[in-house]
């Protein structure tokens, strides 16, 4: 496993971006911007649930183009977010697919089909000329056959709730992340008890990545909880930075000691 670099550094990364969520998230950026300069990762779906493709949202792609300007990066996040393979045909798939997610577009996926729709994703941000370093699969869930995908790619990582991982070898980085189930109340009270427990257990960790989603946004509760934490870690002397520069620093700090 790769080693850490000593300066404390913090990750705010947006999950499931596309037109259809830009509402939601739109108040809470405006106040990240208002609190400097503060880089985001924004995980963007090419076709979310296959009702809104960013072709036909030139607007947004603009906001996304000035959201680069800004410093902030555009990474791949699957291409539908929506598991539409075959059914399941074993009870732990049935469960991963069906009562944890619906979302889990790459969990079943054979290398051709993970292939197919990288290829496209990757396609779309060229045409766009987005830089594209990493991806992240909905739900954090791949197959092997998307991980035998990804060692073809031009990519430089990828993601689960714990780590990043430089691909393509999948050589894993210590990661720890915070991130919510916000859809009711009581999820919502759970989450912030774990995440406050989590905060105090990594305190002294390398990075802390904030792992926000659609959701969260929905209710004042964990909207608040979010822009609260962002402050506090900021105020703890952490440097914020996307998951490319943090892992590019990373690599650098490693070729120093070498």
């Amino acid at each position: 496993m790769a080693e850490p670099m000593s300066t404390p550094s913090l990750l705010l990364v947006l999950h499931d971006v596309a037109p259809q969520t830009w509402a939601d998230y739109q108040p809470f950026v405006e106040a990240v911007d208002a609190l400097g300069n503060v880089p985001i990762t924004w995980l963007v779906v090419p076709d979310f649930h296959k009702r809104n493709h960013l072709e036909a949202h030139p607007d947004f792609r603009q906001q996304l183009c000035q959201r680069l300007e800004r410093g902030d990066e555009l990474a791949l996040h699957g291409f539908f977010h929506c598991d539409d393979g075959s059914p399941a045909n074993n009870p732990r798939d049935w469960f991963m697919r069906r009562i944890y997610t619906h979302e889990g577009e790459f969990y079943s996926l054979s290398r051709e089909a993970a292939l197919a729709r990288l290829h496209e994703g990757i396609a779309m941000f060229e045409r766009y000329h987005w830089p594209l370093h990493g991806f992240v699969a909905p739900a954090w869930l791949m197959s092997e056959g998307t991980r035998q995908a990804l060692r073809q790619l031009p990519l430089s990582y990828t993601s689960d709730p714990q780590h990043l991982y430089r691909l393509p070898d999948f050589s894993a980085v210590d990661a720890p992340g915070l991130v919510w189930s916000a859809r009711s109340a009581w999820r919502r009270g759970v989450s912030r008890f774990v995440s406050d427990q989590r905060e105090q257990r990594w305190r002294q960790a390398p990075v802390i990545r904030l792992g926000l989603h659609p959701v969260d946004m929905r209710h004042e509760f964990s909207r608040t909880y979010w822009l609260q934490t962002l402050k506090r870690l900021l105020e703890h002397g952490r440097t914020p930075m996307t998951k490319a520069a943090w892992l590019a620093l990373l690599r650098q700090d490693a070729e120093r000691a070498a």
